[in-house]
Parts: C-alpha cells; structure tokens; sequence
C-alpha cells in the first residue's frame, strides 16, 4: 500500500510539473524611446506591472530607455522581423509603413485630447492598427500616447507665423511634416532622433517640435531659449508587440498581454496631460520664454498641406478623423 502511495504521489508531482512547465515564463525585451522618468515609462511599467499580476509572475518585462534598442523606426522594423519583442514609439516612422499613419503627421486635425482619444479607440484605430499589422507585421496593444506636439527654437520668441520665417526646423522622417513647417515658413529638413540634440546644440538646427514631457525630458530647454504653443499635431505613442511574438503565445497569454495593455493605456495617457501641465511650468522655470500665438494663420497655412495628402492618407479617414465628435 505505501508503495502505491509513493508511486502515486510521484505521478501526481511530475503531472504538476509537466503542467507547470506548460505554462510558460517569458521576459519580453521592450524598447522605449525616452528615459525611466518620462510618460512612456509610466505606460510601459504600469504595462509590466499588470502583465506580471496577471499572469501571477509569469510574464514580466525587461525596459531599454533612451533607444538603447536602435532609434525607431528600426524598432518598428526589428519587432516585425522578430528581434525585438515590444516597443513603444511614436507614430513619426509608421507612414514609411502604412500610409494611413500619415494622418498623424497632418497639422490640425484632432482639437483635444477627448477628440484623438475618442477617434483612437474607435473602430477606426482598430483599423489604422491592422493597416500596421499587415504592413509591418507588428500589432499594436494600446494607443498610448506622445500628445499635442508644440515648437521650440533658439531664434526668437514666436508671436505670430511670420516669427518662423527662415529658422532651421528639424522634422521627423516624414515628408508630410517637411511640407508643413515648410508651409509655415521655416527651413525645414528632416533628420533622425537620435541626432536632433546635437544638431541643436551645435546650431546644424535651430528648431524642433515634440509634446511637452518630451522636451523635458530630453533637455531641450539647454539647447533652446523659446516654446511657441501652437498645438499642431496629436501624436500617438502606441505600445506594440511583434506579430509573429503574439501569435506564438497560447491564448491565454495573448489575453494577459491584452488585458495588461488595456489596463495601461488610460493611466499612461492621464499621465501624459499631467506632464504636460507641471512640466510646462519646469520649462517655465528653466527660462523658456513661452508665447500663445494666434493660430488661425497657422491653420490657415497648412490647408494645403492637407489637400496635398488628403488621398495618400484616404480621404474618407481624414474626414472621419476631422469630423470624429466624442461621447459626451
């Protein structure tokens, strides 16, 4: 009898084992774009926290600030070629991809904060993302989120749109946003992240545009001496993971991983207002000279900016995105 309890107790432990092997643990490697204090960083730890919650330790995350991984538009490339496992970046490379993500690049288009968000979890983020997936072969999780985008330089204070007129501006690798501060005056040319400090610091740019806990975050304020508010883009910081990745997890980790992402989207965009709020007083502090100018001329000047690639994008997802009205 105690034999047959033996025997029994130890089919019953490598049962447990072989079940307990079956589910697996995994570290996903994820790259960010800014440093540990920034609003990234609170997504995607908000993200590792819940995913390791979730899954009762299971699945955890490996963080790599300040593009420790590549600059990215290579981790864009690298999750779809399976060499990286997630990431969170804006939206700048995507349209090289897909080009309905030039809607993010188009100046004017999303009025608030409730506006981009409303238009983002509806169906037509859910079809901007697979538009993504097939193109690139890489999912996106949540629409986290750079913000408003806003104008720094190292010329002079921008009251008005002929303020612009001739200053050095750094865009993103977008020809949409070259078209744009060129419409706006500026000498615009598009150049790398990971190069733009420099290239301010050494007077190679003069000006660059980025959401405010950005340009806190990356020091702008010792390179550039004014903050013009001109609101001009929304820019989405979306969390992905590699396609291929996801769909070799079982589905009930591809349901933690879901779930995780959604339980940190919303705390990652509230921090990301909340930023934006302290933070422009820091940059205040800091000695930015920080103008309102008048931006009907601003709006005025880039319509054809938004003719021009109204049909590149698909006119009927610009209009929807213009004319998204939010549940109240």
């Amino acid at each position: 009898m105690q034999a047959f309890t033996l025997a029994g107790t130890t089919a019953l432990v490598a049962l447990l084992g072989s079940t307990a092997l079956a589910q697996e643990t995994r570290t996903f490697d994820v790259s960010l774009p800014l440093g540990a204090e920034s609003h990234h960083a609170v997504g995607v730890l908000k993200f590792g926290e819940e995913l390791a919650r979730l899954s009762e330790g299971r699945l955890t995350i490996r963080p790599h600030y300040d593009n420790a991984l590549g600059a990215e538009r290579e981790v864009v490339e690298g999750m779809g070629l399976g060499l990286i496992d997630m990431g969170i970046t804006s939206t700048g490379p995507m349209g090289g991809f897909a080009e309905p993500f030039l809607l993010f690049d188009l100046p004017y288009i999303f009025r608030d904060h409730a506006h981009a968000h409303g238009f983002l979890d509806s169906a037509s983020g859910d079809e901007l993302a697979q538009a993504l997936q097939d193109a690139a072969g890489v999912k996106i999780l949540g629409w986290m989120e750079n913000g408003f985008r806003y104008e720094t330089n190292s010329v002079r204070p921008i009251n008005a749109i002929s303020d612009l007129r001739g200053i050095k501006h750094r865009t993103q690798e977008s020809s949409v946003q070259v078209d744009t501060w060129t419409a706006l005056g500026t000498d615009a040319a598009p150049m790398a992240w990971t190069e733009v400090f420099t290239a301010l610091q050494q007077g190679v740019m003069e000006s660059q545009e980025n959401p405010i806990p950005t340009i806190y975050d990356v020091k702008f304020q010792d390179v550039q001496d004014y903050l013009a508010m001109t609101q001009h883009v929304y820019s989405p910081a979306p969390l992905m993971i590699g396609a291929q990745l996801f769909d070799s997890l079982s589905p009930e980790d591809q349901a933690i991983v879901q779930e995780a992402a959604d339980l940190a989207t919303p705390v990652q965009r509230q921090a990301s207002q909340e930023f934006e709020t302290r933070l422009l007083g820091e940059l205040e502090a800091a000695g930015m000279e920080i103008t309102e100018p008048d931006l009907g001329p601003f709006r005025e000047a880039v319509q054809p900016v938004i003719d021009k690639w109204k049909d590149s994008v698909g006119a009927d997802l610009v209009d929807t995105a213009m004319n998204f009205q939010p549940e109240s």
